[in-house]
């Protein structure tokens, strides 16, 4: 914990030269750097700018914060065109815009009638408001660990039965705001699990898939720094009666905040520390999506605490890529959605140029095309918008071999006025009735299809736990760590069990040629092992068990 003195010298470093009366030299802005080459994106990541993940066609956007950044560009013979010349104002107009939709609409079109962005407490409100709808359906989930100031991070799960522990089912996981400025991700994250749960019984696929699958849906993971956003997003949008300045201090960097709230590396954050106004609040804190595992610490993440990719102190350092982390390690996720803002794109791994492809790359792509088809986005592979290590699903496919995208919402900007949330759902244009909706249900179909991951079948006394597990080393960029995954299944009264889980080979092993073997123990009561046996089983297969030695040893 921080001593006092500690404690003051942390908020005072972050707090620079902000006040109360703090006023910009010059307006924040969006521009847009013209780099013709790979090597020109290499160098303009050298900067410790604050990109964007609108890349392409020669082009990548930049957040300008400060004077010093314009300079920086300018010295480096960079060029570029300015996009959103005030992003202070911008978002003042957005937020009036905002304020005129909610007014003329009594419920929007989405699921839940939404009608402006949503606050924190209305997330965790709406997650209570999901059980409340369908107990049978849906069941809130708190993760493992809380964030790095205290507090708890919520999900929701949603399945038919969805309190079994007998079912078996393959698992989609949906997650948003892993960056805090990002808001439309969390809103179509929480906007899928109303659209499930008011779907079922309605629509015939919805509710086949969900007899077939499960989803847990993390609308808000950054929930310290999304808190922060989202507080000072109401604050800059406050202007003076003539139009002026906001009456409260500028914080625009708070309000464009990426990270965390980790101030500094192991040391727990004070109470309010992430809360000192200061246009530089948006360096403040660690990227969580250069924070995962997979070659942690390589290329597209940064070593320098200030800068917007910074990956924190090591592998999983902060709380909230722990919490998925185990998340994912427990349950058999077959297939992951992270959502982001901005840029119409929809990623798959590898995330590094040097890596080429994955052995999945064929179903890749076409799962990657057939969501496209709906949203109208472009899908690539993650090294195509630009280098990057540590980011969620590039771990989570090489560590469990399930499935896992990107989605980049939007085509301009980290928080369009909401009206464009409610199209980017539903779909506007050539693709009013698809949308992120429709791709978010082919993301579902996949979880639930036994094509796209493994299944274990069998016989084994009812009442028994059945425990699934595996260890290996995942490499970063300088070395190993160690890395478990356990997930458990209770064995049906009948005796009789499906398992839909992941291969047991992880992709980078299978490129090498080598087969990988879950162990599969029998325990009862749980913990206390009668059998356990070597499982091998490939994507799209099915192995079958008579576990005979777990039911001879409970009869005697």
């Amino acid at each position: 914990m921080f001593g006092p003195l500690l404690a003051a010298a942390v908020l005072f470093a972050f707090a620079g030269t902000a006040g109360a009366t703090h006023e910009r030299s010059s307006p924040a802005q969006l521009v847009r750097v013209s780099v013709p080459s790979l090597a020109g994106v290499e160098r303009l990541e050298s900067l410790g700018l604050d990109l964007t993940e609108h890349v392409g066609n020669g082009l990548v956007d930049v957040v300008l914060h400060s004077p010093a950044d314009a300079e920086g560009l300018r010295a480096a013979g960079f060029e570029w065109n300015v996009v959103i010349p005030d992003l202070e104002l911008r978002e003042r107009r957005n937020s009036q815009r905002n304020a005129e939709y909610a007014a003329a609409t009594t419920l929007s079109p989405l699921p839940s009638g939404r009608d402006t962005y949503r606050t924190l407490a209305d997330y965790e409100a709406d997650i209570r408001r999901l059980v409340a709808l369908s107990p049978r359906l849906a069941r809130p989930t708190v993760l493992s660990r809380r964030s790095v100031e205290g507090r708890e991070i919520l999900g929701v799960e949603i399945s038919d039965n969805v309190r079994s522990r007998t079912d078996g089912k393959p698992v989609l996981l949906v997650i948003g705001l892993h960056h805090a400025r990002e808001w439309p991700s969390g809103e179509l994250s929480i906007e899928f699990a109303f659209d499930l749960v008011k779907s079922f019984g309605a629509s015939s696929l919805v509710t086949e898939l969900l007899r077939r699958a499960r989803v847990i849906v993390v609308p808000v993971l950054n929930v310290d720094g999304f808190a922060q956003s989202r507080k000072w997003g109401d604050l800059v949008s406050i202007v003076d009666d003539d139009g002026g300045k906001p009456g409260e201090p500028d914080n625009l960097g708070n309000l464009n905040k990426r990270k965390n709230c980790r101030l500094v590396d192991g040391q727990a954050t004070p109470s309010g520390g992430c809360d000192v106004p200061s246009p530089d609040g948006y360096g403040v804190g660690v990227d969580l999506n250069r924070n995962y595992g997979w070659l942690w610490g390589g290329r597209g993440s940064s070593g320098v605490a200030t800068e917007t990719t910074y990956r924190g102190a090591s592998a999983f350092s902060e709380p909230e890529t722990q919490a998925i982390r185990e998340l994912v390690s427990s349950r058999q996720v077959t297939m992951l959605i992270s959502n982001h803002t901005y840029s119409n794109l929809v990623l798959r791994p590898p995330g590094l140029r040097s890596e080429g492809t994955t052995v999945d790359e064929p179903a890749m792509r076409a799962i990657g095309a057939q969501m496209a088809a709906e949203n109208g986005y472009r899908s690539i592979l993650g090294w195509q918008l630009y280098d990057t290590t540590g980011a969620t699903e590039i771990w989570s496919y090489n560590a469990t071999g399930g499935f896992g995208y990107t989605f980049e919402i939007g085509r301009r900007e980290f928080r369009p006025q909401f009206v464009q949330v409610v199209d980017e759902y539903l779909g506007a244009g050539a693709y009013a009735g698809k949308g992120n909706r429709e791709a978010f249900m082919i993301a579902l179909e996949v979880a639930a299809d036994a094509r796209r991951h493994s299944v274990i079948t069998g016989t084994a006394p009812p009442g028994a736990t059945l425990r699934l597990s595996k260890t290996f080393d995942t490499p970063t960029a300088s070395g190993k760590f160690r890395e478990h995954l356990v997930s458990t299944l209770v064995v049906p009264s009948g005796g009789r069990f499906t398992w839909h889980v992941n291969p047991s080979t992880r992709p980078s092993v299978k490129a090498m040629g080598k087969i990988e073997r879950y162990r599969l123990t029998c325990e009862r009561p749980a913990g206390r092992v009668r059998e356990s046996v070597q499982v091998a089983v490939d994507r799209g297969k099915a192995k079958r068990l008579r576990l005979e030695a777990c039911a001879r040893k409970l009869k005697g």
